[in-house]
């Protein structure tokens, strides 16, 4: 090939992710099971629960499937897959914690391009990954095409996989978006299309929910979930978490991969626009340390060009990118190369990485949702926050014993990609920080309910001291201490009622005074004070006390803009 030809991508691949959080769907439930209320709606849903290979017939357990199994350590394969021939039947963990829902109505997707031409990419897999006791669920979107010039690559990269625009141009275009995106079904029919040219639908949802709206085409796809802010009916609701751009694995086969410049695989890595000509702006410091952290070069040596040394993998978090050798069997080949293995180990581990950002995510979303909602002056909200706080705690401890760990397998490739992929998401250091933010609320709660109990306590304590004289006369000298001549039904009511009023009042007018008590008790037993200042600190018992109301200062400004959440 010479340097004039444009390089042709012989086979494109790519899977999008999409991590969604859930809403509840009954306040209160820990345990929600978003699952099996999509799998109760009957009319018009196009998600059907999908069965693995162990739960189906032997004959369809293949070698390829067994290879993806032995990839993972014990504890990711019980994730995974589950454990014995029970995995079908229940949904708690032990067994296998994600459903699996798949649509087969789109078939293909037709893409707009910039030069006005369409681009067709044929659908392989379309599924909804839910995960039992964490409120949420990932998309993935596997798509494929053959023959892509490198420009149609990274066009499709950086434009595709939006979940709305960022901005428009002044002919009221959509920036940095396709042109138009279309569901083709089975009979070549439209089944939905974007609206990304519609900004007065965007701006005005922006403006009403303080939340971005998502395209048409995605929430067709999305059907029967409805975005938690908007108009739509529907049960199970759903909200963005990270930034518009679709977390995407990209598989690329070439004839010759070396022939890529390193400003492509730059432009592949981080998908961003498209070579048109004109150099990336980077500094050199830049373009090495996007080699350093975002580069696996494990089996990538461009002075030997050879065929065992053509593979090199890109992971900056977000974005996955895989280049190698177009018909070299241990790259292309589909049931034993690396293809297969992208399809299916590399996914589950992308899967992993992503699934643990987006629930890391989820949970600090519901501390700033409690925390915005409380109103320290009432009573009930209080309680709602602690309630909150208390359960978004016991989610994140069951979160990380069942869930999170630092390594999923022992494989060479497999376990450094895991660890770049986790790196370069950010995930140690999301968890460290949500940990840090959750024993804060817990040493907070904790030192709470120690002063409310403490204040009880000492309430109680001088209640019972100043009870404790007239227990002590009562009893010594008994309940009748005059004699008289026997009372009739009403005096005897009479006497209970003089009695007990007085006492009630006593109690209660000694609940009042119990903090000036208190202290009064506290000077008495001081030897350090005089008898004067002990005197003084019980003429305050009957001093007159400010009302403990919000002061000025701790109004929040009015001129504030509201919360997001």
């Amino acid at each position: 090939m010479s340097s004039s030809e444009p390089l042709v991508a012989r086979h494109f691949r790519q899977i999008l992710m999409w991590p969604l959080r859930l809403m509840p769907l009954r306040n209160g439930d820990q345990v929600q099971h978003h699952s099996e209320a999509l799998a109760r709606i009957t009319e018009n849903n196009p998600w059907r629960e999908q069965r693995d290979e162990f739960t189906g017939s032997p004959a369809d357990f293949h070698e390829r499937h067994y290879r993806e199994f032995v990839t993972f350590l014990p504890h990711v394969q019980r994730f995974l897959y589950g454990q014995g021939r029970s995995s079908s039947s229940q949904r708690g963990y032990g067994e296998s914690p994600i459903r699996v829902f798949r649509r087969h109505d789109i078939r293909k997707v037709r893409l707009g391009c910039e030069d006005g031409s369409t681009q067709d990419l044929a659908v392989q897999h379309l599924d909804l990954y839910f995960f039992y006791d964490v409120d949420v669920v990932i998309m993935a979107m596997e798509l494929h095409a053959d023959d892509l010039p490198l420009a149609r690559v990274q066009e499709l990269l950086f434009r595709f996989g939006r979940a709305f625009p960022a901005k428009w141009d002044e002919d009221g275009r959509a920036g940095q978006c396709i042109r138009s995106l279309q569901w083709i079904g089975s009979e070549g029919e439209v089944l939905a299309e974007s609206d990304y040219g519609d900004r007065d639908r965007y701006l005005r949802h922006a403006w009403e929910h303080r939340t971005s709206a998502i395209g048409r085409h995605w929430e067709y796809l999305l059907h029967p979930m409805v975005q938690h802010h908007s108009e739509a009916t529907g049960n199970i609701r759903y909200r963005q978490l990270e930034y518009h751009r679709l977390p995407k694995m990209t598989f690329l086969s070439f004839d010759d991969p070396f022939a890529l410049s390193r400003e492509d695989f730059v432009r592949l890595g981080q998908a961003t626009t498209p070579d048109e000509g004109r150099p990336l702006p980077y500094c050199e410091e830049v373009m090495c340390e996007f080699e350093r952290t975002a580069c696996y070069d494990r089996f990538w040596v461009p002075s030997r060009r050879t065929d065992n040394a053509s593979t090199r993998v890109i992971c900056t978090g977000p974005s996955m990118v895989m280049v190698g050798k177009h018909g070299l069997a241990g790259y292309s080949d589909p049931q034993h190369g690396l293809l297969a293995e992208f399809r299916h180990q590399y996914f589950l581990i992308g899967l992993i990485a992503h699934f643990h950002r987006a629930s890391l995510l989820m949970m600090m979303d519901r501390l700033v949702v409690s925390v915005s909602l409380l109103d320290a002056d009432e009573a009930e909200s209080r309680r709602r926050f602690k309630r909150g706080i208390r359960q978004t705690m016991e989610i994140f401890l069951r979160f990380t014993h069942r869930y999170w760990f630092s390594e999923v397998s022992k494989q060479s490739m497999a376990k450094d990609l895991f660890d770049m992929w986790t790196r370069n998401l950010g995930n140690e250091a999301l968890y460290n920080e949500l940990r840090a933010e959750i024993l804060d609320m817990d040493n907070y709660l904790e030192a709470d309910d120690s002063r409310r109990q403490n204040e009880t306590l000492l309430r109680l304590t001088v209640v019972t001291i100043f009870g404790l004289t007239g227990t002590i006369v009562t009893g010594f000298l008994g309940m009748n201490i005059f004699d008289g001549p026997p009372a009739t039904f009403a005096g005897k009511v009479g006497a209970v009622l003089a009695v007990t009023v007085p006492t009630v009042l006593l109690t209660f007018y000694t609940l009042k005074k119990s903090s000036a008590l208190s202290e009064f008790m506290d000077a008495v037993s001081d030897d350090t004070l005089t008898r004067k200042q002990k005197m003084k600190t019980f003429l305050r018992i009957w001093k007159r006390r400010p009302h403990k109301s919000r002061r000025r200062d701790d109004q929040p400004p009015r001129n504030l803009p509201p919360t997001r959440y």
